[in-house]
């Protein structure tokens, strides 16, 4: 198996944020099982190597396609756009207030009567958005209009910031 130029190939995929993921999960399993290294380990030194990197290149493109955030920004990059942080200056100021408005309120949810319950729905309001945001993603890839593009990314990268720290805020409480 050679080493490819992008992971949408590797994975016989076409270049579109929108993914089959049973048909990735499926050549996910079908290039691990021909690429492990310990297929490997009696063949030269030379042969073990590139199995290894052919390995890791099979992980690191699944970890990429299988995750909305990380594909968004993968798409982007094969047009040659790079997000920029000085660019999340410009966010929609709204968006911005309501990301501080949730964080507050994850803040305080130990206060909470029944934090647990409290923090259970805090965690499907932060999901149902990601849900929204992965939607519109998909419908700016298919516009083609890499500008919204980058706004949604950078939202998302903010509400999975957060879904991360809500689950840290849950591994506290059990």
């Amino acid at each position: 198996m050679p080493l490819t130029d992008t992971h949408f190939q590797l994975f016989n995929l076409t270049d579109s944020f929108e993914i089959d993921s049973a048909a990735l999960a499926e050549r996910f399993r079908e290039l691990q099982r021909n690429t492990h290294p310990d297929k490997f380990a009696n063949s030269s030194e030379q042969e073990r190597r590139l199995a290894m990197q052919r390995a890791t290149q099979v992980n690191e493109a699944y970890q990429t396609l299988k995750h909305p955030l990380k594909r968004g920004q993968y798409l982007l990059h094969l047009k040659g756009i790079e997000m920029k942080d000085e660019q999340a200056h410009s966010m929609d100021q709204m968006f911005l207030f309501e990301q501080m408005e949730l964080r507050e309120k994850l803040e305080n949810m130990a206060r909470q009567s029944d934090p647990v319950t409290a923090l259970g729905q805090f965690m499907d309001n932060v999901e149902q958005r990601l849900r929204n945001l992965i939607q519109t993603l998909t419908q700016e890839f298919k516009q083609e209009d890499s500008n919204a593009c980058q706004d949604t990314i950078r939202k998302l990268q903010f509400l999975y910031k957060l879904q991360e720290e809500a689950l840290n805020l849950e591994e506290q409480f059990i």
